[in-house]
């Protein structure tokens, strides 16, 4: 019996599992941190675009703030987020990429002086002030009000992610990679570790902690088209949801995003129309300002994707033999921009299909189709990262449900969200493990492991009727098919029954390999797809029963967003021996919002069932606001009184800006 322990255990690689992994570190504990692959090729370093902090650097983010990047955030969630979470982020981000900048990460700084940019496909001039020489720049992106998403050229999560990895090391964070979080060893209250297996050799470890946090990405492989690493299959989420305790939140809540290129579904980042590129048709029409006047291209993700795919159900698409597209153009630009600011994008396209997106005219535009991107739905937590289910049970990133995002994210948002929950929930995640060492009981582990061995050993042994892969690529395009962009009741239900069935069939599968103590890639996929499906599943009914559309969730037979229905959280657990998850809900507050719900400024008004304690909420707010200000309050008095909010101190004092100081 292998038992291996440490004051603190994290599970994940990426971004978020390394700052949190950091933040325990620097309190003087031992931290063991567990990854499926080695932590400088984690699914972060795929990131393009950004990160977005109301930093006010540049010229066209002057005047920016914590108010309006909140703003912003829950307009982007269409109102499914919570609003204290989206706070304690919005307050915290200018800190995390200013940290970020000091451990080495060579963000793309201002030049003063007069620069030439793309706004609304035409060339503007631009004039970045003498003070703001030097400080971090800032591009937009979709949904935002200001330019606040830093970033490095079209390379960001790569830069960070080597910097905080680095920064890891430095703070001996003992860093395990190939290895896999099989099962949460548990009493039935707390948390006490996991069961562990070797991808090299098949042995089974125990790792014990004082508490244990789950960072392990989002479940975007459960789809067939999806901008995912192959790594990012959801099973950090699925072995909470086995529990039986935990709860996985708003699993129905997916984002597609607008530009991945086709046929390889490589994403082509946000950064592209932030900095000015334009979507054409077949035509080589500029059609988005059609259904977005407004924010045309920058719109939210959820709304431009939808767009799209409306256009190329209006036979506006482009044939290929991978079907219908349509092109994204970044040669408006110049040669000169995109060498620069969008180099990793330009070495995409000409690796992956032949074209140089700089060259101008058609020849350079690049066949883009919206696929599955992000999931806002995980591990539901407390905003300060644990579980309110399992005691000592952390989660943190997209495997997180800590509901800054609600049912649409911003772009640059959950590149974010990595490191500053890192920050928050790292330093709650600390103290807890520093306040919580009770003795562990051997017998339990021992349970475990056993109980896990015997059900590998069963699945080596057993000659099932099933094949994996099959059952694995039907899921993928059912989930396609009918648990995508658009959704409807029927689709919906014979998707929720598919997926049962393949499900019964993954218990019975033929593993051809029997070797346990060895690399077995059909062993982990014959363990793996079960849980896929698990989360399939809590996606698919969770879509089924939630009768409204809502950020990313569009229901055609519910157009509306309904606020009187369905101003609810969608929890989701498992019980063991069951086919179907079970569904409970957990209502939002609009009485306690500091933005009760209103129009999000996107599409046609009148699209919303209203609830009427979102205009009475809104009467207090104004009368609030309104009498504070007549007495020359600050915002943060203003912002207090309306929605009081709990923060670490140290990330909750005010940041500073150009011209305004630390206001």
């Amino acid at each position: 019996m292998n038992i291996q322990y440490s004051d603190a255990l994290v599970i994940g690689g990426g971004l978020a599992g390394l700052r949190a992994a950091i933040e325990v570190a620097k309190s003087g504990q031992s931290v063991t941190l567990l990854s499926i692959c080695p932590v400088k090729r984690s699914h972060s370093a795929a990131v393009q675009g950004g990160m977005q902090a109301s930093l006010g650097n540049g010229a066209k983010g002057e005047g920016d703030n914590e108010d309006l990047h909140f703003a912003d955030t829950v307009k982007g969630s269409d109102w499914g987020c919570d609003q204290e979470v989206a706070r304690m982020f919005a307050q915290t981000a200018p800190k995390a990429v200013r940290e970020l900048a000091a451990w080495g990460v060579p963000w793309t700084r201002v030049t003063k002086g007069p620069r030439t940019v793309v706004i609304n496909a035409q060339k503007t001039v631009i004039e970045e002030k003498e003070e703001s020489h030097g400080l971090i720049n800032a591009r937009d992106f979709g949904g935002t009000k200001k330019w606040r998403t830093c970033y490095i050229a079209d390379a960001t999560g790569h830069c960070m992610l080597y910097g905080v990895a680095n920064e890891a090391i430095k703070h001996q964070v003992k860093i395990i990679d190939r290895m896999e979080a099989v099962r949460i060893i548990h009493d039935g209250k707390k948390c006490l570790g996991v069961i562990a297996r070797d991808l090299t050799n098949g042995q089974l470890i125990a790792y014990i902690a004082r508490g244990t946090m789950i960072a392990t990405g989002g479940y975007g492989r459960i789809y067939k088209q999806t901008t995912n690493a192959v790594i990012c299959e959801g099973t950090g989420a699925a072995i909470a949801l086995e529990t039986g305790l935990c709860r996985l939140s708003n699993m129905e809540a997916v984002q597609f995003h607008p530009t991945p290129i086709v046929p390889s579904g490589i994403l082509l980042t946000e950064g592209c129309r932030g900095d000015g590129g334009i979507l054409r048709d077949v035509d080589g029409y500029r059609f988005m300002p059609d259904y977005e006047p407004e924010k045309k291209e920058l719109a939210s993700r959820d709304v431009v994707s939808r767009r799209m795919m409306e256009h190329i159900r209006k036979g506006k698409g482009v044939k290929s033999p991978y079907g219908d597209h349509l092109w994204l153009d970044i040669s408006i630009l110049g040669r000169a921009h995109v060498e620069k600011n969008l180099r990793d994008v330009q070495d995409i396209c000409k690796t992956f299909n032949g074209i140089d997106p700089a060259d101008e005219g058609p020849k350079g535009w690049a066949p883009v189709l919206p696929m599955q991107h992000y999931s806002m739905g995980g591990i539901r937590t407390k905003p300060t990262g644990e579980s309110q289910w399992l005691n000592g049970l952390f989660a943190c990133g997209e495997v997180a449900c800590w509901d800054m995002h609600g049912f649409n994210r911003l772009g640059g948002n959950s590149c974010a969200e990595t490191v500053v929950a890192g920050m928050i929930i790292g330093d709650y995640f600390a103290n807890y493990c520093k306040n919580n060492g009770e003795i562990v009981d051997t017998n339990v582990v021992k349970e475990f492991l056993t109980k896990e061995y015997q059900y590998l050993k069963s699945l080596v042994d057993k000659e099932g009727k099933h094949n994996v892969f099959e059952i694995k690529n039907r899921m993928k395009e059912i989930m396609w098919d009918k648990v995508a962009i658009f959704r409807t009741g029927e689709g919906l239900k014979e998707a929720v029954d598919e997926l049962e069935k393949l499900y019964k069939d993954s218990q019975d599968v033929k593993v051809h390999c029997k070797e346990l103590n060895c690399a077995n890639p059909e062993l982990e996929e014959a363990y793996r797809v079960p849980r896929m499906l698990k989360i399939a599943l809590c996606v698919a009914y969770g879509a089924l029963l939630r009768t409204e559309s809502r950020g990313a969730h569009y229901r055609e037979d519910y157009p509306k967003r309904d606020d009187l229905n369905w101003m609810k959280r969608t929890n989701s657990y498992w019980v063991e021996g069951e086919t179907l998850p079970r569904i409970e809900y957990e209502d939002l507050d609009i009485m306690k919002m500091e933005m009760p719900p209103a129009f999000r400024g996107y599409g046609a008004k009148g699209n919303i069932i209203e609830n009427p304690l979102s205009e009475k909420r809104q009467a207090e707010v104004d009368a609030i606001r309104e009498k504070m200000e007549a007495e020359g309050k600050s915002r943060y008095e203003i912002q207090d009184a309306l929605m009081p909010y709990e923060l670490q101190a140290k990330f909750k004092k005010p940041n500073q800006r150009i011209g305004v100081d630390y206001e």
